[in-house]
């Protein structure tokens, strides 16, 4: 049985990031009652709706024949692990899937993003970092899906910049910026989600198509050329703020 330390509740913080027209399903698949319903109280205090599920195989015959918002997938489950969850899951459904696991290994976070996963969370975490992560996930599904339609958005303007997909050109005001595909991504990501934190795993995975390595520093060298970059041109719109710990923002 897993443990996980969890803060007091949030009923006393703004729920304002957390907002949404219509209540998220979110499928909790841990072995853990005690955490398990811990968890689902919090969600449900928040206005989601918590579908708990005890074992691997109940989980991933929940996932498949249900519709859900998000999942929380523990890795050591009994019946079966959450890796061959994830595995399975992915062949029929994209429902966005953040891990838990007791096992904060850097091989399992990364076996974790290849099978799959959206996120990832080592036991024990603060209540409030699940949360936000949630938040997050949420936020960037809701997006995908909103890119997906009709009216998929081609331009991004924010206080003297200009980023034009179509064109993959981007310019601060009269300037134009000559930047490299990954650096073009990389600020339209940051712009597109201003004011939040976007992790290093997420940003591997979205610009470099690979799994998140703390030994790797490929990732701050595009940051470290992007932000030289708008500062040749006096961009002062926004600048790009590393958080320790979490990774990148524009603010």
């Amino acid at each position: 049985m897993h443990t996980s330390r969890l803060s007091p509740s949030l009923a006393n913080q703004s729920s304002s990031h957390l907002t949404t027209n219509i209540s998220p399903r979110v499928l909790i698949i841990e072995d853990d009652p005690t955490l398990s319903e811990l968890v689902a109280g919090q969600l449900r205090s928040y206005g989601y709706l918590a579908r708990q599920c005890f074992d691997g195989r109940s989980g991933l015959t929940t996932a498949v024949a249900e519709s859900f918002n998000l999942i929380l997938l523990d890795v050591l489950l009994p019946k079966m692990d959450g890796f061959a969850v994830l595995n399975k899951l992915r062949k029929q459904s994209d429902t966005p899937v953040i891990m838990l696991t007791a096992c904060g290994a850097e091989e399992d976070r990364i076996t974790g993003f290849r099978s799959g996963a959206d996120d990832y969370l080592a036991k024990p975490f603060n209540v409030t970092e699940l949360m936000l992560r949630i938040d997050a996930v949420l936020r960037r599904s809701q997006r995908s899906e909103e890119s997906r339609g009709i009216a998929r958005q081609t331009q991004i303007q924010c206080e003297g910049l200009l980023l034009d997909a179509r064109m993959q050109s981007a310019a601060y005001q009269e300037h134009t910026l000559e930047l490299t595909q990954i650096e073009f991504r990389l600020l339209w990501l940051l712009l597109e989600n201003r004011e939040q934190v976007l992790s290093k795993p997420y940003l591997y995975q979205e610009l470099l198509g690979r799994a998140y390595s703390r030994h790797e520093r490929s990732l701050d060298m595009h940051v470290s050329k992007l932000r030289r970059k708008l500062a040749a041109v006096e961009c002062v719109a926004g600048k790009i703020q590393t958080v320790h710990g979490q990774g990148y923002s524009f603010r």
